[in-house]
C-alpha cells in the first residue's frame, strides 16, 4: 500500500467510484479501494489488466477495403476486414478530407454523430462532448435523442407527471423511507449490482447501507422480479416471480382490488389527478369486456389471486412506497408499467407523503434515493448544432437501413436522414443495441464509419478509420457526478498506451487541417480548459457558501465531499401541499392518468391511458418455438461493456464465456449441468454462454448478463457469437410509436448443451493487420 501522499497522488475515479492506483515503473499495476468509500466497487479490478491488455488500439488504423476502394458501402465487409496501421498525419489527412467530402457532397445532415455511450467520467475528456463540439464547429450533425436505459420514461412521463430527469434527482430518500415507511413494493427489485455505477462518477457507495437501514427499521420489502438477487439477501424481501412481461397485469389486479374493496383514495384522485374515470372503466371491463381483477391477473402473470388481493389490502393499510425498476420499460409496450405505477400510487393516495408514493428508477445507479449534487460544475461547451434533425436513440439501425423512410415519434411524423458518415466516440453500439446481426448489416450501409476507441471492440472492428484514444488514467481531468456530492481529482497516472492521444488533441489536429482550430479550441490548451472549468466550479460553490481550493491544490489532494442538496427529499411533497402553486408541468397541472394529448396521437400501441397487452413473443406464438424468456441486464463485473477484458470481468466468466442463469428444472430437461457451455438461439441468432444453474432465477426464464464483447464467428451462417452477448438474440422492435424505446427484455430463446470443443473467444485479441504496401492505397 502506498504511503498517504502517494495514495492521494494515485487517486483514480470512474463511473463506478474512486480507488487508489498502484504505479510501478511507470505502469499501472492495480487499484485498491478508497478508504472513504464504505462499499467500494470491485470493477476497479478491471482497470490495470485492461489498460495493459492486448486489445488496446495502439496506433491509428484504416480498414483495408476502405483504403483500397475509397468510401463505399460495398468496399469489403465491415466487422471482418483487416486493418492497416498508419501514422497520425496520414490518418488525420484522410479523415479531414473525407469529412470535407461528405459535407460538400451531401451536407452536414449526412453525418450521424449521435455517439451514444458512457465513455469517460471526466468533465473535460467526455468523448461525446468533444465530438459534438468539433462537429458543431463544422456546421453540425444529426444527433440522437434519449437513452437506452429509460427512454420510455423520458418521453412518456412529461405527458403525465413531469420531466423524468428531474424526478430521479427528486426521488424520496431511502432514509425517509426508513423513518416513515412500512412497505416497499419493488417491481423489478432494486439490484445492488447496478448501484455500483453513477453517471459521471461518485465518491461513496451508500445505497446498500440505506436499504439495510430500511430493513432494520422494520420496512417490509417485496421483490417482484424473475431474479431473486434483484433484492439483496440481507433485506429479507419476499420474492414473487410473475411471468415475463406481465407486471402491468399484476398492477392492474392490485388496482382493481382497491376499487372493488373501496380502498382507493377518491379524495386524492379528485384533487390531484385527471382521467381516473377512464382508467376505472377500463379496469372494470367497460371498454373491452374484460374485468382486470385479481383472478384475471393470475391468468396472465401466474401470481395467485389471493396473494394479489392480500398485497393490495396491505398496500392500502400501510405507508407504501412503490418502486418500478428502469428495466421494466425496456420491453414490449414499455410505457405501460410506468403509467400503471403512477396510477396505482395515485389510487393509494400516498404520493407526496414521507415514505409513500412511487419512484421510477431506484437502483438505476448509485445515487437515486441517496444523494443529489448541490452545484453545477464546469463543463465543456458543445456549441450550437445548426442541424435540427435527430433520431430516437434506439433507431440507429433503422436509420441506416431505411434512409428517407417515415416513422412516428411522440406525436411527430418524421423521416430518417440519408446518413453517409457515422462517427462514434465513447460508446459501443455492438453492446447496447439490439439484434446485432441486423446492426451488422446496417453498418455496411454508410460510406464511412469513424470510431474513437481505446480497445478493439466490435464497434472498432466495424469502422473504416479507428483513432486510438487515451484511457481516463492516462489523461488529466476531474470528476463531478451528475447526481453526486463529491469533487474528485483525476490526474494522469501513466502515459497513453502506444500512440494514443486525448480526444481534444485529436480534434485540435483535425480542426487545424479543416480551418476551424480557433473556433474549436478558442486558443486554449487542455490545461487552460480544465482550469477554466474548475474556476466555474469554484464560483458555483461560492454561491452555495462553500469554499474550494485552487486548481493546483485540488489536483494534489483527495476527493472533496459537499453537503447533500436535500437529505430529507420527498418526491412531489410540494405538489401535494399545494397543487395550484406547485402545479405539475402537464396540460392540466395535475397527474394525468388519462392523457388527452397522447390519446390524440392515435397510437394503437400506446393509447391515452395505461392498457394491458401481452409481449409480442406470447401474442404471436413464437414463444412456443423458443420457450425460455430471456432477460439481460447490467452485470456486477463491469459497466456495460467497458473493460470486459479486465481481470475481474474475466474471473466471473465460465470457460471464457458470459454466464447465463438457468433454473435447475429447465437445465435438467435439457441435460445441462452447472459449468457447461451452452448454445442459446432463436430466429435472430445464436451465442455460446456458460451455464450457471441456480434457483435464483424463476423457471421458464434465463438471464444473460450484458456487455460481453461481441465476437461473431463469420464462418457460421448465423454469425454465432462465441462470447455470450445477449443482443444477438434480442429483437430490434420498439416499445411503441410514442417513445420508440428499446424492448430488449421481450426476447424468447431456446438453450441446449454445446457438444464438442467450442471456438476460442478472439475479441480480446487485436484484429488482423496487413502492411501498407500490401494494399493499393487510394489517391487522396
Amino acid at each position: 500500500m502506498p504511503d498517504s501522499r502517494a495514495s492521494k497522488m494515485a487517486l483514480v475515479c470512474n463511473h463506478w467510484g474512486p480507488g487508489l492506483a498502484q504505479i510501478q515503473d511507470g505502469k499501472l499495476t492495480g487499484v485498491s479501494p478508497h478508504p472513504q468509500d464504505p462499499a467500494p466497487s470491485e470493477i476497479n479490478g478491471n482497470i490495470a489488466s485492461s489498460l495493459n491488455g492486448r486489445a488496446r488500439v495502439l496506433r491509428p488504423a484504416v480498414r483495408k477495403g476502405w483504403l483500397e476502394n475509397g468510401p463505399s458501402a460495398t468496399a469489403g465487409e465491415r466487422g471482418q476486414d483487416v486493418f492497416v496501421e498508419v501514422d497520425w498525419p496520414t490518418a488525420l489527412d484522410l479523415l479531414a478530407a473525407e469529412t470535407d467530402r461528405v459535407r460538400r457532397e451531401h451536407g452536414n445532415a449526412a453525418i450521424f454523430g449521435g455517439s451514444y455511450g458512457w465513455g469517460s467520467a471526466g468533465r473535460f475528456h467526455h468523448p461525446q462532448s468533444q465530438l459534438k463540439r468539433f462537429l458543431n464547429t463544422l456546421g453540425g450533425f444529426v444527433r440522437s435523442e434519449g437513452n437506452y436505459s429509460y427512454n420510455a420514461a423520458l418521453v412518456l412521463l412529461p405527458h403525465i407527471v413531469g420531466n423524468f430527469r428531474d424526478h430521479v434527482k427528486e426521488a424520496t430518500r431511502f432514509d425517509v423511507i426508513a423513518e416513515h415507511g412500512d412497505l416497499l413494493v419493488m417491481f423489478g427489485g432494486i439490484p445492488l449490482r447496478n448501484t455500483q455505477i453513477s453517471d459521471g462518477g461518485l465518491g461513496k457507495h451508500r445505497i446498500a447501507a440505506s436499504l439495510k437501514q430500511c430493513a432494520k427499521n422494520g420496512v417490509r420489502m417485496v421483490n417482484i422480479s424473475p431474479l431473486r438477487s434483484d433484492a439483496d439477501e440481507v433485506l429479507g424481501a419476499e420474492w414473487v416471480a410473475p411471468r415475463p412481461g406481465t407486471d402491468v397485469a399484476l398492477m392492474m389486479g392490485l388496482a382493481r382490488t382497491l376499487i372493488e374493496e373501496g380502498l382507493h383514495d377518491l379524495t386524492f384522485l379528485e384533487q390531484y389527478t385527471v382521467g381516473f374515470e377512464r382508467v376505472e372503466a377500463y379496469l372494470g371491463g367497460e371498454t373491452d369486456g374484460v374485468a382486470k381483477d385479481a383472478e384475471w391477473a393470475e391468468t396472465q402473470c401466474g401470481v395467485p389471486a389471493g396473494w394479489i388481493r392480500g398485497l393490495a389490502r396491505e398496500m392500502a393499510a400501510k405507508r407504501t412506497m412503490i418502486s418500478c425498476a428502469a428495466g421494466l420499460q425496456r420491453a414490449d409496450w414499455g410505457e405501460q408499467p410506468l403509467w400503471m405505477t403512477v396510477t396505482l400510487a395515485a389510487m393509494l393516495g400516498q404520493i407526496g407523503l414521507p415514505g409513500g408514493g412511487y419512484t421510477i428508477g431506484y437502483g438505476v445507479n448509485g445515487s437515486v434515493g441517496v444523494m443529489d449534487r448541490l452545484l453545477r460544475p464546469g463543463a465543456l461547451p458543445q456549441g450550437e448544432n445548426p442541424v435540427t434533425d435527430f433520431i430516437p436513440v434506439a433507431m440507429s439501425a433503422d436509420m441506416l437501413l431505411n434512409p428517407g423512410a417515415p416513422y412516428d415519434y411522440n406525436g411527430q411524423s418524421r423521416t430518417f436522414p440519408d446518413t453517409r458518415m457515422v462517427w462514434w466516440a465513447g460508446g459501443n453500439p455492438f453492446h447496447h443495441h439490439q439484434d446485432l446481426n441486423r446492426l451488422h448489416e446496417a453498418f455496411q450501409r454508410p460510406e464511412t464509419v469513424v470510431v474513437n476507441e481505446m480497445n478493439w471492440t466490435a464497434t472498432a472492428r466495424h469502422a473504416d478509420i479507428v483513432l486510438p484514444v487515451a484511457a481516463p488514467e492516462e489523461r488529466r481531468d476531474f470528476i463531478a457526478g451528475k447526481q453526486d456530492n463529491c469533487l474528485i481529482p483525476s490526474p494522469a497516472l501513466v502515459p497513453p498506451a502506444g500512440e494514443a492521444r486525448t480526444e481534444y488533441d485529436i480534434f485540435c489536429a483535425l480542426a487545424e487541417r479543416m480551418g476551424v482550430l480557433e473556433a474549436f479550441s478558442e486558443g486554449r490548451s487542455e490545461e487552460d480548459w480544465l482550469q477554466s472549468m474548475w474556476s466555474r466550479t469554484v464560483q458555483s460553490a461560492a454561491g452555495e457558501g462553500i469554499g474550494l481550493p485552487d486548481w493546483a491544490a485540488f489536483m494534489a489532494g483527495d476527493m472533496i465531499e459537499m453537503p447533500d442538496a436535500s437529505p430529507q427529499q420527498v418526491f412531489l411533497a410540494e405538489f401535494r401541499a399545494d397543487p395550484v402553486a406547485s402545479s405539475l408541468p402537464t396540460p392540466s397541472g395535475r397527474i394525468e392518468l388519462f392523457s388527452a394529448v397522447i390519446d390524440g396521437f392515435g397510437y394503437d400501441d400506446c393509447p391515452g391511458h395505461p392498457v394491458w397487452a401481452q409481449p409480442r413473443g406470447m401474442s404471436d406464438g413464437s414463444s412456443r418455438k423458443w420457450p425460455l424468456a430471456m432477460l439481460s441486464g447490467q452485470p456486477a463485473t463491469r459497466l456495460h461493456s467497458q473493460l470486459d477484458n479486465g481481470a475481474y470481468s474475466l474471473s466471473r466468466k465460465i470457460q471464457g464465456r458470459e454466464p447465463v442463469l438457468i433454473h435447475p428444472e429447465d437445465a435438467r430437461a435439457r441435460g445441462i449441468a452447472d459449468g457447461d457451455i451452452v448454445e442459446m438461439f432463436n430466429g435472430r441468432g445464436a451465442c455460446l454462454a456458460g451455464a450457471r444453474v441456480t434457483r435464483d432465477i424463476s423457471q421458464g426464464m434465463v438471464f444473460l448478463w450484458t456487455g460481453a464483447w461481441h465476437d461473431p464467428d463469420y464462418a457460421d451462417p448465423r454469425r454465432r457469437d462465441r462470447h455470450g452477448n445477449p443482443n444477438v438474440l434480442t429483437h430490434d422492435l420498439r416499445t411503441s410509436r410514442l417513445a420508440q424505446g428499446p424492448a430488449s427484455h421481450s426476447a424468447f430463446v431456446e438453450v441446449r448443451k454445446y457438444v464438442g470443443d467450442p471456438e476460442a473467444v478472439t475479441v480480446h485479441e487485436p484484429p488482423g493487420f496487413c502492411e501498407l504496401d500490401e494494399c493499393t492505397s487510394r489517391k487522396k
